[in-house]
């Protein structure tokens, strides 16, 4: 449904993006992650028509951005970084108004915005001012124009940005439902909600894709991804360490703490770490160690996000 290819897009003599590619499936939501200034937003605007590239193509189901506009956008819904609206309108007019743009009239444009009012949970606030509405409400209502012509794609930059932790979840279970028969791409700085929310993460950085894969992936890329943590109340490290250099598939063992004992244990291979874990255990019990925790580390989103990405502080970090 997405296609990017090369994407580039100059500001004077700063590349904001710089060679992006990648593909978004029907029944894919991608997460969209990198730090401040790392070319999200950009890429978004030329996603959705807004900005054209300086080279490189991005196509929308078929329909290439430069060369069919009108046709991508009439796919596309898009709720920009900070959820611009008219404040001197309704909401419920804003949204009367965003459904005539996309050409709905009579009872699909209404039975449209019920639609979007009750899916973004905005009946409360319907006919109420937008300068009035709280940044929770200002964004659910942006949220509500996106989805509003029920289109197969979309495009959220932020879609949880200055909401509370009931509206977070709200909004996180509907892009997942959503997601079931559309393409979405949303940018986000929160990790978390990668896990919770995303089949597929990409991590830009300056402007380049570092990293692109599932979150179960993408954590296996942290330092600590796939060791064993064993932690046990009757021994002390030292004494354990030779019986656990011993098991087999342990390539090197790590005391973290003497007393009560906490050793760390690598596999041979982390696709093994779950047979290392058990013959471990099996070891335990046959010297009737008194375990407290045995667990494989999963690594961290966040571990990996700092890894391969520059501090907010770095020079040359102010493109969007």
């Amino acid at each position: 449904m997405i296609k990017v290819e090369d994407l580039r897009k100059n500001f004077g003599t700063k590349a904001a993006v710089d060679g992006v590619s990648f593909n978004v499936e029907k029944g894919e939501i991608l997460g969209f992650l990198g730090p401040n200034g790392a070319g999200k937003s950009t890429t978004m605007r030329i996603l959705t028509g807004f900005l054209p590239p300086t080279s490189g193509s991005a196509e929308v189901d078929g329909f290439d951005l430069e060369d069919q506009p009108v046709e991508a956008k009439r796919l596309i819904g898009y709720l920009p970084e900070n959820a611009p609206c008219y404040d001197d309108m309704f909401v419920s007019g804003f949204l009367k108004f965003c459904g005539e743009a996309r050409g709905l009239r009579g009872g699909k444009l209404n039975d449209a915005v019920g639609r979007a009012i009750a899916t973004c949970f905005l009946e409360p606030v319907a006919h109420q001012s937008i300068d009035t509405l709280s940044k929770g409400y200002r964004h659910r209502t942006c949220l509500a124009q996106a989805i509003l012509h029920d289109p197969p794609v979309l495009v959220l930059d932020e879609p949880t940005d200055g909401l509370d932790p009931n509206q977070k979840h709200e909004v996180r279970s509907l892009i997942r439902r959503m997601g079931k028969d559309k393409a979405i791409i949303f940018s986000t700085h929160i990790l978390e909600e990668v896990e919770a929310v995303c089949t597929r993460a990409i991590i830009i950085d300056r402007g380049r894709i570092v990293a692109n894969g599932t979150p179960d992936e993408l954590k296996g890329r942290a330092s600590g991804a796939g060791t064993i943590v064993l932690r046990a109340a009757d021994r002390g490290g030292a004494a354990l360490r030779p019986f656990l250099e011993k098991v087999e598939g342990c390539s090197a063992v790590e005391v973290l703490e003497e007393q009560p004992a906490v050793l760390r244990l690598r596999p041979k291979d982390a696709s093994t770490a779950s047979g290392l874990a058990a013959r471990v255990h099996e070891l335990a019990v046959r010297e009737k160690w008194k375990l407290i925790e045995l667990r494989i580390e999963e690594g961290r989103l966040d571990d990996v996000f700092r890894s391969i990405t520059l501090p907010d502080t770095a020079p040359g970090r102010d493109a969007k």
